[in-house]
């Protein structure tokens, strides 16, 4: 079978296009680990860049891969019209049995639809959904994203929800759906945990008002006063933005906080290693990659319960869940999970169990053959 994967190249999402190799959002670059060790398949992985880089012609034996060069006029501005083209011209002379858009956030889920082959979409983020808690202005980012989110889910032979959360927000506009969830990195599963002193707090994503860092930060203000706890937070904050501003300003009065910045997979093991916890306070989130990878590694995971994490986590079992518009809720969930040393590594040996039966890229990576399959009639 040759399947086509359109993916965003993390070199075009980041603006470092002097890195000669590609890198894929976490989610991807896993479901890839599982297709290499199927050498039945063909995969061409399809990007599109706004400047030209350097690229291997192969990412395994098996998987080749293509850089596309759209000038900036092509992007979003016209619906990324330019990169629809380019990626079909490429697809006309690949002839891939079938199409895989990763996500709807950019290009790919438009390109893979209007791309004149057979075609399924991954949804990662409800962009339509985002847009919504964002309270989105008319023609802003989230906006423009959410309609073309809403034009790809209904010209798609199928979408491949990770989460029943995506599953429900799809319905009545997909006409096909299937429930996988996403593939973790492996690597992740070798992580070898041991937390120290510091009992350090991961909160991982980008800063901003979905994430719900401020009112976190502040509903631990009173137990913080009189416990140890280090509060580490990692993704990426443009401070250009008030609530970006509000956060460094919350951090600054609170030496139990610090902002580690952005961090690539390997930083993100180094610091699981030796976190006591993650702590996911979303206001609404759909299958965040942290989540996944955390319990890979045997780390606890304290997280809200919104979106499609119910999916990812049974309470009591392989984490805990906490309410995250609530102080109590959230600062017993961490006083809990600080405290009680034996649940913690209950929590997380169970969660590494789970994620290596349900989440390894072997597994995800068959059924998603088995979807094309489907979509193909073989």
């Amino acid at each position: 079978m040759k399947i086509a994967v359109i993916t965003t190249d993390n070199r075009q999402h980041y603006g470092t296009y002097n890195v000669p190799v590609p890198g894929f959002g976490t989610a991807p670059e896993a479901l890839l680990q599982g297709f290499a060790a199927m050498p039945e398949l063909e995969v061409h992985v399809v990007s599109c860049v706004q400047k030209p880089v350097k690229s291997p012609e192969k990412l395994a034996e098996n998987i080749f891969f293509h850089s596309l060069y759209v000038p900036k006029l092509g992007w979003m501005r016209t619906s990324y019209q330019g990169c629809v083209r380019a990626v079909r011209r490429r697809l006309k002379v690949i002839r891939p049995d079938i199409v895989h858009g990763q996500g709807t956030e950019r290009e790919c889920a438009v390109s893979a639809v209007f791309s004149k082959f057979p075609n399924v979409l991954t949804i990662h983020g409800n962009m339509r959904l985002i847009a919504q808690v964002n309270v989105a202005k008319p023609l802003s980012f989230y906006w423009l994203a959410a309609q073309l989110e809403n034009i790809a889910l209904q010209k798609t032979k199928g979408v491949v929800c990770i989460t029943h959360y995506t599953e429900e927000a799809v319905k009545g506009l997909a006409p096909k759906t299937w429930l996988v969830p996403n593939a973790v990195d492996a690597s992740f599963f070798d992580v070898e945990t041991a937390p120290d002193e510091t009992r350090t707090v991961l909160c991982v994503g980008n800063i901003s008002y979905r994430k719900n860092q401020n009112p976190f930060i502040k509903a631990l203000d009173s137990w913080a006063a009189k416990n140890k706890i280090k509060l580490l937070f990692l993704g990426q904050a443009n401070k250009e933005e008030p609530y970006v501003q509000e956060f460094f300003e919350i951090i600054a009065t609170r030496s139990w906080c610090e902002y580690g910045g952005f961090a690539d997979r390997e930083k993100l093991k180094t610091h699981l290693k030796s976190a006591s916890l993650l702590a996911l306070p979303s206001l609404e989130d759909n299958c965040p990659m942290v989540v996944l990878e955390a319990m890979a590694a045997g780390v606890p995971v304290l997280a809200a319960k919104v979106g499609g994490l119910p999916d990812l986590i049974e309470e009591g079992g392989n984490g805990l869940f906490m309410d995250p518009t609530d102080v109590s809720s959230m600062e017993q969930g961490v006083a809990k999970m600080l405290t009680d040393a034996g649940l913690a590594k209950s929590l997380a040996v169970n969660a590494k169990r789970i994620a290596r039966e349900k989440y390894h890229p072997s597994i995800i990576a068959r059924r998603h053959v088995e979807i094309y399959r489907e979509v193909l009639g073989k």
